[in-house]
């Protein structure tokens, strides 16, 4: 007898997480710090609330159906700003919207594989990627990034075989915060485009990478889509978590197939959150400017304040846009470290097993701090709990 494909599927471990909090009364002199979920926390800057509520009133197609792919005017203006940040050329033909960016991979999964196929995933892995993997029956196969937390084109070209269909790689990463070098994204386009596989990149945190100008060129390939599917979200972006609203981009003919499926699961991503995604791309260019200014000074202050950790032997593997990856050095396993961390220091963070295979000992080793929803300040004093925390 088989079992449901959710059966068979990790609990959604954000969601676990929380549960930990049932029953723990945290002091007035120490309040939860919360790093546990990469997510804004504050709602969209006034002024796009004000536009979202102008549309709901207003725009009477906003409470409609619409097409399947998108609103064709924030296709035409994502495939503008990906030309003109990226070089080369993006049409609006070759970008969809998505309800989220998590549907964008859910749909790219559904256009290359048939049962029994395998995706190779960079570990430590988003575990979402991995969970929707599982539930269509496609095999995630881990490949391991070295102590820079950088995947390696060799080690990946070992791994591939009939059944792989596609190598999936987040930057900036998902849960270590590395941003990949373009000379690692070409290198794996090579790759994938020599074995006739899809290249998967998800960039939700491509507005808080810390580097200037475009952080590859992928796009400039006149023949980019051939190969790359591109990933986006307006999530972090605007703070629009709670609509939805994300894209992907790939050849015309693969957005055929994707179509279908997008028809199926949502018929037409939020009508709302996209007149919002479209507003925030004409209007909030220097706001989010100063929205990722922060998130630099936030992962600058990791570092400054690293300092007692490393000397206890904790270390940083991994820090930017949202998260800084650690490792810890105590003899606790690191899910019951993360649950004892809730009650006896006010910390809720992930532990690594949740970012890697069931089987995959390094886990037991580390964390993962999303550090986007903390201040510089409560940033200093997460890690002053840490360096004060013994088994």
């Amino acid at each position: 007898m088989t079992i449901p494909r959710t059966t068979a599927t990790i609990a959604p471990p954000v969601m676990q997480a929380r549960r930990w909090l049932d029953g723990v009364v945290h002091p007035a002199d120490r309040p939860l710090l919360n790093v546990s979920q990469a997510a804004p926390t504050a709602p969209p800057p006034l002024a796009l609330r004000q536009a979202i509520a102008r549309s709901a009133m207003e725009d009477d197609a906003a409470h409609l159906y619409g097409p399947v792919l998108g609103l064709p005017a924030l296709r035409a203006a994502v495939a503008d700003r990906w030309t003109r940040l990226y070089g080369g050329a993006v049409a609006a033909g070759q970008v969809a919207i998505t309800s989220g960016c998590n549907q964008a991979f859910a749909a790219a999964i559904a256009s290359l594989c048939g049962e029994g196929d395998a995706v190779i995933l960079a570990v430590p892995w988003y575990f979402n990627h991995a969970m929707w993997l599982d539930m269509a029956g496609v095999a995630a196969i881990p490949l391991q990034t070295g102590p820079d937390l950088l995947p390696d084109p060799d080690a990946a070209a070992a791994l591939i075989t009939a059944r792989t269909r596609a190598i999936v790689l987040v930057t900036p990463n998902n849960p270590c915060g590395v941003a990949y070098p373009a000379a690692t994204l070409r290198a794996f386009r090579d790759l994938c485009r020599a074995h006739r596989i899809a290249l998967i990149v998800d960039e939700t945190y491509r507005d808080f990478d810390a580097r200037v100008g475009a952080p590859h060129d992928l796009f400039a390939d006149a023949s980019w889509d051939d190969t790359l599917i591109q990933l986006y979200s307006f999530s972090k972006a605007y703070r629009l978590t709670g609509h939805r609203v994300g894209t992907i981009a790939t050849s015309p003919a693969r957005l055929a197939e994707i179509e279908k499926f997008l028809d199926t699961v949502t018929i037409c991503p939020n009508q709302l959150g996209q007149r919002a995604a479209l507003w925030g791309m004409e209007n909030l260019d220097d706001w989010l400017q100063g929205e990722r200014s922060e998130i630099i000074a936030r992962a600058a202050a990791i570092a400054t304040h690293a300092a007692p950790l490393t000397a206890q032997g904790w270390q940083v593997l991994g820090c930017g846009a949202y998260f800084a990856y650690l490792r810890h050095p105590h003899p606790v396993a690191s899910v019951e470290l993360a649950e004892r961390l809730v009650a006896e220091a006010g910390i809720l963070c992930l532990p690594g097993t949740m970012f890697r295979p069931a089987d995959d000992p390094a886990g037991a080793r580390e964390l993962r701090i999303a550090f986007a929803n903390i201040d510089t300040g409560q940033i200093a004093e997460l890690f002053d709990r840490l360096a004060r925390w013994q088994p």
